[in-house]
């Protein structure tokens, strides 16, 4: 895949990223009858934590868009709960939220069938509260995991943060990474098993952005992804490009560039007002996303803000959006921009016909595998 810098009015289209169809739309759904045979085979991905550490606040706030305020009424998870996430081709597992009492020694629970198909754990700690007896569950569940399956992404989400100072926030996220790492070194796991940890709160956007990095580790094409979004911005003089599902405003790609919070919440704030307008004066009655054809291959928006930074806003197909930051100086070569955005929105989808592809053989090699 190649982007070239377009001076004059030729455009150079040598390149060569297969053929098309014209309205090609990778379509992210299943029929009923599917959709409960394939359910185990999607990639699974874990909530646990102690009693009200906030799991289920997670999964609702991020995956079902119920306001923070909204989950101060959810009451104690007293059995696993599952769901299915499909919002898009890259957005799509199943997600397993268990109950704060859960014991491995329950004859309800079996721990080779949960962590089998395991890709990623997502264990939640309350800040605010006591965290001993939590990262001494946090052991057990993650060395009981990694026996079953050492292939699993385990991720410590130090939640409810927005009650501390920053100092705190520091020293926590401090101790408890110290104290989990000495609880593995104790036990002779250190050189195995390895932990990432994120500071996060259903108050602002640092719920979505540690579920990004979450997401981002289960999508097999990411490194391909990451590489589109470094051409564009190096060939079109962007600073910053994320690759959003829409839905949930979980940036499934970006530039390898550091992120920055401030800028990514800007463009979470973009996409919100740009579904608010397609809603209120486009062409779709019903308000869910998914469904509605005011967010098509026309939808775009442009916010200038004061300090020169141009936010652009391209959509890439009905679930992704591409949303960009530059520098208005820079915004003068639109038609370049344009031009290097459309060979990016063909190389993904071109990734999407892949990947379904790739589905096909799946479940063709599986059911040949039943006779």
């Amino acid at each position: 895949m190649s982007f070239n810098r377009v001076e004059d009015e030729s455009f150079n289209t040598n390149f060569d990223i297969g053929s098309l169809p014209k309205h090609y739309e990778y379509n992210p759904f299943v029929s009923d009858e599917d959709a409960e045979s394939e359910k185990e085979d999607l990639p699974r991905l874990v909530l646990m934590g102690l009693r009200g550490s906030g799991k289920t606040s997670i999964q609702k706030v991020v995956f079902q868009k119920m306001s923070p305020n909204e989950t101060l009424f959810i009451g104690s998870n007293n059995s696993m709960l599952k769901d299915v996430v499909n919002n898009s081709a890259f957005v799509n597992f199943q997600i397993c939220d268990f109950p704060g009492h859960f014991d491995f020694t329950d004859p309800e629970y079996e721990a080779e069938s949960i962590f089998q198909g395991c890709e990623s754990l997502i264990f939640v700690i309350d800040a605010q509260d006591a965290i001993a007896s939590a990262l001494n569950r946090l052991h057990s569940v993650v060395t009981k995991a990694y026996k079953v399956n050492n292939n699993i992404k385990f991720e410590v989400f130090i939640h409810k943060v927005d009650g501390l100072t920053e100092d705190t926030k520091m020293e926590t996220q401090r101790e408890i990474h110290q104290r989990a790492n000495d609880d593995l070194i104790d036990s002779g796991d250190e050189q195995k098993i390895y932990i990432s940890f994120h500071l996060t709160s259903i108050y602002d956007h640092s719920i979505f952005e540690a579920f990004s990095r979450v997401v981002q580790k289960m999508i097999p094409q990411y490194a391909t992804l990451e590489n589109f979004l470094n051409i564009i911005i190096s060939t079109s003089g962007i600073e910053k490009a994320f690759l959003f599902d829409v839905k949930t405003k979980i940036y499934v790609a970006t530039d390898s560039s550091p992120v920055d919070m401030q800028s990514y919440e800007l463009c979470c704030d973009m996409i919100d007002v740009v579904i608010d307008l397609s809603n209120i004066y486009g062409l779709g009655e019903d308000p869910g996303l998914m469904n509605d054809p005011a967010f098509d291959d026309q939808s775009s928006s442009l916010i200038k803000l004061n300090n020169g930074t141009i936010l652009y806003l391209r959509e890439v197909c009905s679930f992704l959006a591409l949303v960009c930051i530059l520098r208005e100086d820079n915004f003068e070569k639109q038609r370049i921009i344009d031009y290097n955005f459309m060979i990016l929105r063909k190389g993904i989808h071109r990734l999407f016909e892949l990947k379904e592809k790739e589905k096909e053989s799946f479940q063709f090699n599986k059911l040949l595998s039943l006779k």
